[in-house]
């Protein structure tokens, strides 16, 4: 019988940990959080200290009933939820719920582990603690704010602009950060810039060198319009090139530092194409426990929520010697790299690393669903590479005389590839310039031909996901776990839209957002939010009370809601019309937003209550039917291609069709990547989309 048991959130680690316990332990999990303040309220009382009112969460009932039953078998519980603010008022919230507090004959402890190992798991047995309070005041803190600002400001915007809004305290912030970046772009006013090179030979070789116009000996000069242009080349007609000053040097390129939760979400998102989301979740499955052949399960990276690129010493060692072993003692690193400090960093965690750097991609990619294994490569090559030798080159810049202006060339060549032998980011650019012969001063270049090219300054990029999770993260805003849930929710509620891995404000975004800004200044804020955590981490550390917090800003807030309660004009967003006619009263039809995403309705409702599926259209004719192919769903929400007269019509393709023929069989043809391929698999035809867009002009 087992006389200790271990309570763990999710039930995915349930199976990983008791294979590594004896008999004497029994597992189980909460399922998350098991009591919240209440929906239909705000959960406290403002005249009474604001203390707040917790009640189970519905649906938990059952377990809570199944973890008593468990709780009085046992002689020992131990709390082994997530090792963040979130998992130690879970745990708090357990002992509030099962009374743990109350027992006399029991001993309960807490019990934290950055990764699902044997050892990780064994070694927090050893080491049990007490709940940490001021962990679970910042983050009652964090909850009661987030609640205020919700169920507070929520109901406004469902009054003054429609149904199904809502504010966060995080949220509202991207928000606002997204549109402002929309006005800076809209603002911007592009300026004539012009680049001049000169294709330029040495002696004896036909390979072109490229040598950029610097400017004169004694200043750069900028090239703002064409008539600049063309008085630079009259003045060097006729004259030669130069060689005026060769250096030969040395370039290091540092190995990358490990993940943390943000900059693992930005790698994903630029090198997978992965959501934030979907980054989040496929880490949580590794984290918590996957089926690797000859292993069992087990967790195969560590904690993934985390601001720090700590690492503990004994990874760091098995690291290290994993890179001698493998690629030489020369390509070991030889002192630590140094981290960046920040006030915003918690080093509670350590960075996200594999928990068994052995455990390589190949040996458990057959266990791993495809994307699993490119996040779980992505994550293991990012560590690997951290413990490795810089990269280093052999650097050549040269100094080209014409008359009274210089120009530069340069050339580099890898002479050791050090961690760029596992971990090559998208920013690597191989120089162009290949120097055949050694230059000296004095030598002169056979002049080949200009390449003068037109250029205008460009505006600021549109927010992707990446980008706005590194600006959130740089401006103190949110934590790590947040990042992800923010973006999905202004996704959601389509205050903004995502095309090409670019973020657009909608005119909803653009609604909310001046409500925002006019009436609740201080909420969407950058600094007062930043400040905001400040605080949060204050309490979390001890020096803050959290009520403290909650006392300085609700009667702010209260007296901001009530003010927009009162002097707001409703705001109205018209729905988007469609060529759709409604077949029972003649007019179009509108888009409509429901749990399940965009579907047609009626504008004349209630009069006329017609509804019917939105079926999106992407341009190309059904090479079956000729009628228009749409985007639909399985069940499991798979997307596909379809033909808007189905069933008459059973076209379907899981690529995305293309307009073009394949020339070779007559057969339409698919995208996939940035090729066009036959969609006759034994036709075999493919040709890539430039090669497409070329042939098309």
């Amino acid at each position: 019988m087992a006389n200790s048991l271990v309570i763990v959130e999710s039930p995915a680690k349930v199976k990983t940990i008791k294979k590594f316990l004896g008999s004497n332990y029994e597992v189980d999990a909460s399922n998350g959080h098991v009591r919240d303040l209440p929906k239909s309220t705000l959960g406290f009382d403002a005249e009474h200290d604001y203390e707040p009112k917790y009640i189970t969460i519905r649906g938990k009932g059952d377990i809570l009933a199944k973890l008593r039953k468990e709780v009085k078998k046992a002689d020992k519980i131990y709390l082994a939820t997530d090792p963040d603010r979130e998992g130690e008022a879970i745990s708090w919230h357990l002992m509030k719920a099962l009374k743990l507090d109350e027992v006399k004959d029991k001993k309960v402890y807490r019990i934290s582990f950055n990764e699902i190992t044997k050892n990780a798991v064994k070694a927090s047995l050893k080491n049990p603690r007490e709940i940490d309070m001021s962990l679970v005041d910042a983050q009652q803190a964090r909850r009661m704010l987030d609640r205020m600002v919700g169920y507070r400001i929520s109901p406004l915007l469902w009054a003054k602009v429609k149904r199904g809004l809502s504010a966060g305290r995080v949220q509202s912030v991207a928000l606002r950060m997204i549109c402002d970046r929309e006005d800076e772009i809209s603002a911007f006013i592009p300026e004539e810039y012009w680049n001049l090179e000169a294709d330029l030979l040495q002696l004896g070789s036909k390979k072109i060198l490229k040598a950029k116009f610097y400017g004169t000996s004694g200043e750069k000069i900028a090239i703002h319009r064409k008539e600049e242009l063309d008085q630079i080349l009259e003045d060097m007609e006729g004259q030669p090139f130069i060689v005026e000053d060769v250096r030969i040097g040395e370039r290091t390129k540092k190995p990358p530092i490990p993940f943390t939760t943000s900059t693992l979400q930005q790698e994903a998102s630029k090198v997978l194409n992965f959501s934030t989301q979907k980054t989040m979740r496929l880490a949580q499955q590794l984290y918590e426990g996957v089926d690797v052949k000859g292993h069992g399960t087990i967790g195969l990276i560590t904690y993934l929520r985390t601001d720090s690129t700590r690492i503990a010493e004994e990874a760091d060692q098995a690291a290290r010697q994993y890179v001698g072993s493998t690629y030489g003692a020369e390509y070991v690193l030889q002192n630590e790299q140094a981290k960046k400090s920040s006030g915003k960093i918690q080093d509670a965690h350590e960075a996200i690393r594999p928990t068994d750097i052995t455990l390589t991609p190949v040996m458990v990619k057959d266990s791993l669903q495809r994307d699993q294994f490119r996040l779980y490569q992505l994550i293991w090559k990012r560590f690997t590479a951290s413990r490795m030798q810089p990269a280093v080159y052999e650097t050549t810049s040269v100094k080209v005389a014409s008359g009274k202006y210089l120009f530069t060339l340069s050339a580099s060549r890898l002479t050791f590839d050090g961690f760029m032998s596992v971990y090559v980011q998208d920013d690597e650019k191989e120089d162009s310039n290949t120097l055949l012969g050694k230059l000296e001063k004095g030598d002169e270049l056979t002049f080949s031909a200009w390449n003068p090219s037109q250029h205008f300054t460009q505006p600021p990029a549109h927010y992707t996901e990446a980008s706005l999770v590194k600006a959130l993260e740089e401006m103190g805003i949110g934590r790590p776990s947040t990042y992800a849930p923010t973006i999905t929710t202004i996704l959601a509620r389509r205050y903004v839209t995502k095309e090409n891995k670019n973020l657009y404000v909608t005119e909803l975004g653009e609604a909310v957002n001046g409500i925002m800004k006019q009436c609740f200044s201080s909420i969407v804020d950058t600094s007062f939010t930043a400040n905001m955590e400040f605080l949060l981490d204050k309490v979390a550390d001890g020096t803050v009370k959290w009520k403290t917090l909650i006392e300085n800003f609700y009667p702010d807030l209260d007296e901001a809601v009530k003010a927009a309660e009162k002097n707001l004009e409703s705001v109205k967003i018209a729905d988007e019309v469609t060529d759709e006619i409604c077949e029972v009263c003649g007019r179009n039809m509108v888009i409509k937003y429901g749990p399940h995403g965009k579907f047609l309705a009626c504008p004349g409702f209630p009069d006329c209550k017609n509804t019917k599926p939105y079926l999106e259209k992407i341009g190309v004719p059904c090479p079956k039917c000729g009628k228009e192919v749409v985007i639909k769903k399985t069940k499991k929400g798979r997307k596909y291609f379809g033909c808007e007269n189905n069933p008459e019509c059973d076209f379907m393709s899981w690529q995305k069709p293309s307009t073009q023929k394949c020339p070779k069989c007559g057969s339409y043809m698919v995208e996939k990547g940035s090729k066009l391929l036959c969609s006759d698999e034994q036709c075999g035809y493919s040709m890539s989309l430039k090669e497409c867009a070329k042939e098309s002009i």
